[in-house]
Order: C-alpha cells, then structure tokens, then sequence
C-alpha cells in the first residue's frame, strides 16, 4: 500500500485509539504500509522514547483524586501532577486518575514507587528470603540473584507503579502513567495517595 492510499478515516481510527496526532497518525500508517496494527506499534515507541525524555520536566498541575468503595468501607485520595493545567482538565487526565484511585482501593499498595520503601523494609524483605533458602547449598552470588528475583515480586505487591492494574494484569499503573505521558506529551507523575479502610489503624 503506497503513501497515497492512506485515507482519512485510517487516520482517524489510529488517532482514536492512541491518541496520537493526525500527522503523527497519519506518518506512522505511511510507514506502515497501512498496517493499523503495526502502525500503532510504532506510535506507541515513539510515545515511550518521549515519555522517557519528559520524564525530568516540573510537574506542579494536576488533580486531586477521590474514590469511596464498598459502602464508604474504604476511601483513597491521589495526587497525580502534570504540567499545565490545560491537561489536568482534559477527560482523559481526569479518567487517568479516577482509575488509579479506583486500583489504589483494591490493590492497597503502601508506596508510591521504589524509591520510596524505606531501606529497611527492602532489607528485612532480603533476610526472609536469604533465611526461606540457607539449606539449598546454593553459592552466594546465585541467591543473590534469587533474592533480587524475589524482590521484584515484593515490589509488584506493593509498590503502586509497579502493581498489575486490576483493569489489565498485562499493563502495569507505572506503564499507564508512561502511556498516558505519551498521550498527552506531559511529564504525569503520582505524586502521593494515601488509602483509609474503616476500623484500620496505623
């Protein structure tokens, strides 16, 4: 298929379900050869290798998100910033949020991102591990593996970015946030949640 043959209404359905540009859309179904598929592939390394470079740039915009479950049983309330208010208005930020706060309630993470578990759960998490496997005969170096192995399922379990969204287990909320950063062409950070279950306490 020639550049030629690309017609609106592919351009329109690849913006429709990325989000991207019509000119980008329009680009990437040339480069494609009319494959929506494969163009859409294409977009969306575009959107990540982007994403990746905005991800330094201030975010002092954003919304305040709120999502009560189970008969007021549970409440959360999310920060998530981006750049300009502009899109921090847009339905697609506002539907962004509204579904962190709703897998922030299911899923209960307890921080942010990694960086913010503090050292000495990271290293209790270690001893349990390196404890779970002192009878194996296994070397050093190999359950060092093992334990950095596991600490990635520990982070997967609680660590908000890196939990399976309950939506989709394929996607993770840090790759949601990476997508929507792609989409929107703004640095999306959560900036901080913090979840009430009634009866809980700290």
């Amino acid at each position: 298929m020639t550049a030629t043959a690309i017609t609106a209404d592919q351009v329109k359905q690849l913006r429709d379900k990325t989000g991207a540009g019509m000119m980008e859309c329009k680009a990437a179904l040339n480069e494609a050869t009319g494959n929506m598929e494969e163009a859409i592939t294409i977009l969306r390394k575009r959107g990540l290798a982007q994403a990746a470079k905005r991800a330094g740039r201030a975010t002092a915009q954003g919304l305040i998100g709120s999502y009560i479950h189970m008969g007021g049983k549970i409440g959360v309330l999310v920060e998530v910033n981006c750049e300009t208010d502009f899109v921090a208005r847009t339905d697609d930020f506002q539907s962004l949020v509204k579904e962190v706060a709703m897998h922030i309630a299911a899923a209960d993470p307890k921080w942010v991102r990694r960086e913010d578990v503090p050292a000495a759960a990271i290293e209790k998490e270690k001893s349990i591990y390196r404890a779970q496997m002192e009878s194996t005969g296994k070397p050093a170096h190999v359950l060092d593996k093992i334990v950095e192995g596991k600490l990635g399922s520990f982070y997967s379990q609680f660590v908000l970015l890196d939990q399976p969204s309950i939506r989709d287990n394929d996607v993770t909320i840090g790759q949601l946030i990476t997508q929507a950063t792609a989409r929107t062409g703004e640095n999306i950070q959560v900036g901080r949640f913090v979840r009430f279950r009634v009866g809980d306490v700290e």
